[in-house]
């Protein structure tokens, strides 16, 4: 049996590690395509050319959930020490390192709002209610706007639920329904992040460089700069059957022949996909699907097949899933001097400090540091994400998705009231995500295909676009649990999978949310 993955995001690496691990599978016989490098997928971190830093996003991580997630990394040995595991060394770093921000909410004035009450009316708890309580069949393909009324979205408790999981008001009732039941655990310490942790490095170099070394100690192979265009589906006794693949290997034509036993992993579709970088200078470049064609062999296998999904459910509407996300490298300690200073957080002690008042809904948060592996000690290195970037700045007359890197250290420098020489030798990164949150987008039941489609012999779909009831997309655990899934039911291996820990059952969480709803 071979097994082929089309992507090489963290399902597809989690996907090959638990074929080896639970199912006996030779590392020999997988194969992991990749159209972009590096490896990885969406958890990436770069040195640029420049000396400058570049992170397209961070995953939140908890150890109260992610249970696959955890499952899986206390296999894969640390890459600095091979004698603990990248488990244990995060577990680790985050009993030395305990979060707790002082500084969530900012307004105009500078002033660290009191977050200790959500700001929650009566008809504000009914609602939230009514909503948490709605079956998914009853909340359908509604936004959150169809539940909620307009002071709702003013709240402390919004600001802070938004801009940690990159909410917008648009995005799917039933999304927002399983991160409340999910992480229900964190409402009642929502403010102050508590429950968040932290890798030791960024996930690229903490999560996805281990593995990585692991598979290819495994003997798992790796082929990048490959494309796979197109796969043949024939159907019998009612069962899709992948029968070959085709591939672009830098720019000459390939196929491949699938034997009955074999297996195809597709990431279908992409929340990083037609990403771009800007400069210090200039803006990203306004990339679409039609730029990247990331979207199209999913797009292609299926037309015809409802039961693969929907792709147009989630790629069609660049303004509601586009936000533009920003990594600063400071070569002086001065703006991480001052931040420190204003929030009362040493770098790596905080969370997300979100500008409430920001045209551009701007959030930004400082990494314990090193964040990189070979950081320079004389650099530093924070990231920021702004949720309307289509929107003119405060103190810049233009949109975000307009402004180069100075612009953007210059709006911010507006909220803070920094001088702008906090930032002097500092190098602002822009990137453009237009689907990072396409995965929110109002859908059907059947838009999202499940991990292993019921009429599917050999092809398994392991992403973010995926059904799995009761978790919550963009998040690694969900990607990682679907390919814990897809992989057991296609070989079917007996181990249990671990279950989603139900924290919205516990009594405690439900007395100490209530009791937070009317702080």
């Amino acid at each position: 049996m071979k097994a082929y993955f089309i992507g090489s995001g963290i399902g597809a690496l989690a996907g090959a590690a638990f074929l080896i691990r639970d199912g006996g599978v030779a590392g020999r016989d997988i194969t992991i395509y990749e159209k972009h490098l590096p490896y990885g997928g969406s958890l990436d971190g770069a040195r640029l050319p420049d000396g400058s830093y570049s992170l397209r996003g961070g995953r939140m991580l908890t150890t109260d959930h992610y249970e696959c997630t955890w499952d899986l990394l206390s296999t894969i040995p640390d890459a600095s020490d091979p004698r603990r595991t990248v488990r244990d060394e995060t577990i680790a770093f985050n009993k030395a390192h305990v979060a707790h921000s002082q500084a969530r909410l900012v307004d105009r004035n500078r002033h660290k709002v009191d977050v200790s009450t959500m700001g929650f009316s009566m008809q504000d708890r009914l609602e939230l209610v009514r909503l948490t309580e709605a079956s998914e069949e009853k909340l359908g393909n509604s936004r959150i706007t169809d539940w909620l009324s307009p002071p709702f979205f003013t709240t402390n408790f919004w600001f802070m639920w938004q801009t940690t999981f990159a909410f917008q008001p648009w995005h799917s009732a039933v999304e927002f329904k399983r991160y409340l039941h999910r992480f229900m655990n964190e409402f009642p310490r929502i403010e102050t992040l508590a429950g968040v942790k932290r890798t030791v490095f960024n996930q690229y170099d903490a999560i996805v460089v281990p593995l990585v070394k692991w598979l290819e100690g495994h003997g798992v192979n790796f082929a990048g700069g490959v494309d796979v265009t197109d796969m043949e589906i024939a159907t019998e006794a009612g069962k899709h059957v992948v029968k070959r693949l085709t591939l672009d290997r830098s720019g000459k034509p390939e196929t491949v022949a699938l034997s009955s036993d074999d297996l195809v992993f597709l990431q279908n579709g992409s929340m990083t996909d037609a990403t771009s970088l800007g400069t210090q200078d200039a803006p990203p470049p306004r990339l679409t699907k039609q730029d990247s064609q990331g979207w199209t062999l999913w797009e292609t296998i299926a037309k015809g097949r409802p039961e693969f999904g929907n792709p147009a459910a989630f790629n069609s509407s660049i303004p509601e899933s586009c936000w533009e996300s920003f990594t600063v490298t400071c070569r002086n300690p001065r703006f991480f001097d001052a931040m420190e200073a204003f929030s009362g957080n040493a770098a790596g002690t905080g969370g997300l400090v979100t500008f409430t008042e920001s045209n551009w809904l701007m959030s930004v948060v400082l990494y314990h540091q090193p964040h990189f592996a070979g950081q320079p000690a004389d650099v530093q290195v924070f990231w920021g994400y702004a949720l309307h970037p289509d929107r003119i700045g405060n103190f810049v007359g233009k949109a975000m998705a307009d402004c180069g890197g100075a612009d953007i250290l210059k709006e911010l420098c507006g909220h803070l009231n920094f001088d702008l020489a906090v930032f002097d030798q500092a190098t602002c990164v822009p990137c453009r995500l237009p689907y990072i949150t396409s995965m929110f987008m109002p859908r059907n039941k059947a838009d999202r295909p499940l991990p292993v489609p019921a009429n599917s012999k050999n092809l398994a779909f392991v992403s973010q676009f995926v059904e799995i009831p009761d978790d919550v997309v963009f998040t690694v655990e969900y990607s990682v649990r679907a390919a814990q899934m897809a992989v057991y039911q296609l070989l079917g291996i007996t181990r249990a999978i671990p279950p989603i820990t139900r924290h919205d059952k516990s009594f405690r969480v439900l007395i100490e949310t209530m009791e937070k709803a009317f702080a």
